[in-house]
C-alpha cells in the first residue's frame, strides 16, 4: 500500500475538524456537570440549517450563522427540558438524537422534495480554504497547513478560547464550580440553572460550527445521517482527555487520523469495506479502554498511598 503521507496528514486534520468542535462542545457541558449525549443530533440539525440558510439567503456567511443559530437553538431545547423541565438528561438527549435523525429527513423533503440529499435542489456554498502567504511555499509543512478550511483554523482558535474561558475567566470558574459541586456553588450565590443554560449555549455554538463544516466544507450539501457518529466520537475524545481542551483536540486529531486511515485503505486495498469503516469506531473503543485502565491504575496508586500514610 503506497501512501502520500503529506496528503494523508492534511486530510486527517481536515477530518478531525468537526470532531474537535464536537469534543469542545462536550467538554463545556461536562465541566458544568452535564453529560450531553445530544451533540450528535445538534450537529445534524446544524448541518441542514447551514445549507438551508445559505440557499435561501444567497450567502455563505448567512449559512454559517444559520448553522450556529440552529445549534444554539437545539442546545437550548435540551437545556430547557432537562434544567427547567427537570427531565432526565440522558433520556432527553436520546430523544433529541432520534428526533434529529428523522426530523432532518422530514424537513429536507419538505424543503427540497428529495430524500437522499440537497445537492440537486439547493445551491452549493463552500466555506473558503485559507492559503497562508510564505508558509504555503514551504515544502511539506506548507502543503499540510496551508489550504485548510477557514473552519479548521476557527477550530484551532476555539481550543485556545475555550481554555481561556475555563481557566482564566469568572464564567469559567463558575462553570467548573457547578460541575464539581452544584450545591456548594449555589450556596455562594451562583445560579446553577443559569450556568447550565450558558454551558448548553456554548455547546450549541460549537455543535453548529461542526455541522457547518460537514455540509459547507467537507461536502457542499446535506445528506441523511451525515454526522455519522461524530458527536459520540467527540464525547469520547473529551473523555479521553478528562475534559481538558488541548487534550480533547489532540484526541480528536487521533480520530481524524483513524478515519483517514480507513478511507485510504478502502481506496488501496481489497479489505471488506464494512471492516474498514469500523476502524474509527474500533479506535474509539480501544482508546477509551486504554485511558480507562490508566485512570484505574492511577486511582489504585493514590488509594495505596493514602493507606500507607495512615498506617505510617
Amino acid at each position: 500500500m503506497s501512501i502520500d503521507w503529506v496528503a494523508f496528514i492534511a486530510d486527517a486534520i481536515r477530518l478531525a475538524t468537526p470532531i474537535v468542535f464536537a469534543a469542545l462542545a462536550a467538554l463545556i457541558c461536562r465541566q458544568a456537570g452535564m453529560f450531553n449525549m445530544g451533540i450528535e443530533g445538534m450537529i445534524l440539525w446544524s448541518a441542514l440549517g447551514a445549507v438551508a440558510f445559505a440557499h435561501y439567503s444567497g450567502s455563505m456567511w448567512v449559512g454559517l450563522l444559520g448553522a450556529v443559530l440552529v445549534g444554539l437553538g437545539s442546545g437550548m431545547i435540551i437545556a430547557f427540558a432537562s434544567i427547567t423541565g427537570k427531565a432526565d438528561l440522558y433520556l432527553t438527549c436520546i430523544a433529541s438524537n432520534l428526533a434529529a435523525t428523522g426530523g432532518t429527513l422530514f424537513v429536507m423533503f419538505v424543503l427540497t422534495g428529495e430524500r437522499a440529499n440537497t445537492a440537486s435542489v439547493f445551491r452549493s456554498y463552500q466555506i473558503p480554504n485559507i492559503d497562508i502567504p510564505v508558509i504555503k511555499d514551504i515544502p511539506i509543512i506548507g502543503k499540510i497547513i496551508s489550504g485548510q478550511s477557514l473552519l479548521t483554523w476557527i477550530a484551532v482558535l476555539s481550543v485556545f478560547l475555550v481554555w481561556v474561558l475555563l481557566k482564566k475567566t469568572k464564567l469559567g470558574l463558575r462553570i467548573r464550580a457547578v460541575g464539581e459541586n452544584p450545591h456548594a456553588a449555589e450556596s455562594v450565590g451562583i445560579s446553577v440553572p443559569k450556568v447550565g443554560y450558558v454551558s448548553f449555549g456554548i455547546c450549541g455554538i460549537m455543535s453548529g460550527l461542526s455541522g457547518a463544516f460537514l455540509s459547507m466544507s467537507f461536502v457542499t450539501f446535506f445528506m441523511k445521517g451525515m454526522s455519522n457518529g461524530r458527536g459520540y466520537i467527540g464525547l469520547s475524545a473529551q473523555n479521553m482527555a478528562n475534559g481538558e481542551p488541548v487534550g480533547s483536540a489532540l484526541a480528536g486529531l487521533l480520530f481524524g487520523f483513524s478515519q483517514e486511515l480507513s478511507t485510504t485503505m478502502k481506496n488501496q486495498t481489497n479489505f471488506p469495506t464494512e471492516f474498514l469503516e469500523m476502524i474509527p469506531y474500533a479506535a474509539t473503543i480501544l482508546a477509551l479502554g486504554i485511558t480507562g485502565m490508566v485512570a484505574i491504575r492511577k486511582r489504585k496508586k493514590i488509594e495505596q498511598g493514602q493507606t500507607n500514610t495512615k498506617e505510617g
